[in-house]
């Protein structure tokens, strides 16, 4: 069996047995600088065998700055996905026995010039546990000042910028920012951030 991308162990995971699914062998179907396809033969918990296909991401790292004056950097930059420009947090991959913390720093210097004076681990998320193995991990850098050098990737379209914490959480909570990672990190440090978080359904009026 190809071990090409690390399978999550059940055994970390809270869960019935009576929905695990069984891993025959896995294989790459389609490789490309940033990610590859994994292939899976499976067997259901009812006993039905098919395949499963899924994205395989190396972990990344998010950085929420903080400059010494207390604004947020943040870059702009070109997404070919959506083909339009994203406004969002610097973040990047971690590269092979990095620390995440060491790749948090190099990451945001890299793509924005700024060094932090300290950093802290925020949390970690799986942004779509449904077609991709991807990890987040989210960490606020503070003491933040330009005083790095710019290293983009040949392929990073970048332009950096800032905003105060509550201009970006205002444009979050109007639809006006789309970058899924950079709103979630947001509202995560945030919510921590709150003293009394009052948290209710909505109301339904009849029409």
């Amino acid at each position: 069996m190809d071990d090409t991308g690390p399978e999550a162990d059940a055994d970390d995971r809270t869960g019935a047995d009576s929905l695990r699914w069984r891993t025959e062998s896995r294989s790459t179907a389609y490789t490309c600088p940033g990610f590859s396809i994994v292939h899976e033969e499976i067997t259901l918990p009812d006993g039905t065998e098919t395949d499963f296909d899924y994205l395989h991401d190396a972990p990344s790292v998010v950085i929420l700055p903080f400059t010494t004056e207390g604004e947020l950097v943040l870059i702009e930059e070109w997404r070919q996905a959506v083909k339009g420009v994203t406004l969002g947090f610097p973040a990047g991959g971690v590269e092979p026995g990095e620390d995440l913390a060491a790749a948090a720093r190099r990451e945001l210097t890299e793509e924005t010039g700024y060094e932090a004076e300290a950093l802290t681990a925020l949390d970690s998320f799986e942004p779509a546990t449904g077609i991709t193995d991807a990890v987040f991990h989210f960490f606020v850098a503070t003491g933040c000042e330009p005083t790095g050098t710019r290293d983009l990737d040949e392929n990073e379209s970048i332009q950096v910028t800032t905003s105060t914490l509550g201009a970006l959480l205002e444009r979050v909570l109007a639809g006006d920012l789309r970058d899924g990672r950079t709103a979630l990190g947001l509202l995560r440090y945030v919510a921590e951030q709150e003293d009394q978080v009052t948290v209710a359904p909505p109301t339904t009026e009849r029409v």
